[in-house]
């Protein structure tokens, strides 16, 4: 292999040129971002291990081998390093693209956690009615009518300028995830109400709809994991075990539930850009529907 690949990797001090390989990709920012953030564990074990032709399938091995993280994070992982390896190649580092043919980890579509179920929904609800009247009470009962009422991904909420808001005709213009323009959405009226509110008591007229409020990043914009420790604090208090995700579960199953199965109807609202992952929200409404009987088919049995 090229040696100067190796210098790039497994050096000190060559931390920016690592980086800047993701510089020219066409990505949006959060992209390269989450790229230069998880290269780091490929380029730390090429530094342990040597740098050569099949470095990236003894990557794959070494994470295939760790239980601590789930398929999903292992992928992550493995594609930065993919991204990185190729970007080497083309750039004229390395003189072959040891990545070719070798495959990402199989990972089920099926949902690994439930999301918020009609009980946990009221529970939060509930909270947010007891919590005063404050500015901060106005943010967080937003954000999570923009999550429940809206089934908007956390980056779609913090994308969110205040001149995306119509909140005459109830509407609102979101970046949508892998989207390079807005589309419209109608708000819930509960949603427009939560948003005149927290407008009117957090005074925020332009800019960003949140900001962070933290010492270190005040007034900039609220980040993805600035939006989860809000909403993850009144999780705990209710001691509800569901990730921030679960609240766009919770809405996507509750309309596949009111719409009667309608999958096409129900991707206009929650924005699929396919029917295959609200089939997997479809299959497994059906499954929890039929437990009974299967219950009821070892009936007698007892252990």
């Amino acid at each position: 292999m090229n040696s100067n690949a190796f210098t790039i990797i497994a050096q000190e001090g060559y931390k920016s040129q690592i980086e800047a390989i993701f510089d020219n990709l066409d990505v949006k920012e959060t992209t390269r971002q989450d790229y230069k953030y998880r290269i780091k564990l490929f380029t730390n074990f090429v530094k342990q291990n040597g740098f050569h032709r099949n470095s990236f399938l003894n990557f794959k091995r070494y994470l295939a081998g760790r239980h601590d993280i789930s398929v999903s994070t292992k992928n992550k992982y493995l594609i930065s390093a993919k991204i990185f390896l190729q970007e080497m190649n083309r750039l004229g580092y390395t003189v072959t693209n040891i990545t070719q043919n070798i495959k990402t980890f199989s990972q089920s579509k099926k949902h690994k956690r439930d999301g918020l179920n009609e009980e946990e929904m009221k529970r939060v609800i509930d909270r947010l009615q007891q919590l005063p009247p404050t500015p901060t009470t106005a943010r967080l009962k937003a954000i999570i009518a923009l999550l429940a009422l809206q089934g908007l991904r956390q980056i779609e909420i913090v994308r969110l300028d205040v001149k995306d808001l119509d909140l005459v005709n109830k509407t609102a213009f979101v970046l949508g995830k892998g989207e390079d323009d807005k589309e419209l959405i109608y708000l819930h009226p509960e949603t427009t109400k939560a948003l005149e509110e927290y407008l009117k008591s957090n005074k925020v007229a332009d800019g960003p709809l949140f900001v962070s409020r933290s010492n270190s990043s005040q007034n900039h914009r609220l980040t993805t994991r600035g939006l989860r420790q809000i909403v993850k604090q009144t999780l705990n208090d209710l001691e509800i075990d569901k990730v921030v995700h679960g609240f766009r579960h919770y809405f996507t199953t509750t309309l596949i539930n009111n719409y009667k199965g309608d999958l096409l109807e129900v991707a206009q609202l929650t924005r699929h850009k396919s029917l295959e992952m609200l089939q997997v929200y479809n299959d497994n409404i059906k499954r929890k529907a039929d437990l009974p009987r299967y219950y009821n088919s070892f009936e007698g049995l007892e252990f």
